[in-house]
């Protein structure tokens, strides 16, 4: 079983999923920080 993990193919999905991870820690780093620029208008009570 250990010696399919050395396939091209094992190295193109970890290479996938670890870009999705960071496109998808971005888009919450912009949105938080989005969030926290619009909070400190004064808007909220």
């Amino acid at each position: 079983m250990m010696d399919g993990m050395m396939m091209p193919g094992m190295m193109w999905g970890v290479a996938l999923v670890g870009l999705l991870v960071i496109v998808v820690l971005i888009l919450t780093a912009a949105a938080l920080v989005k969030y926290l620029l619009s909070g400190r208008k004064g808007d909220r009570p």
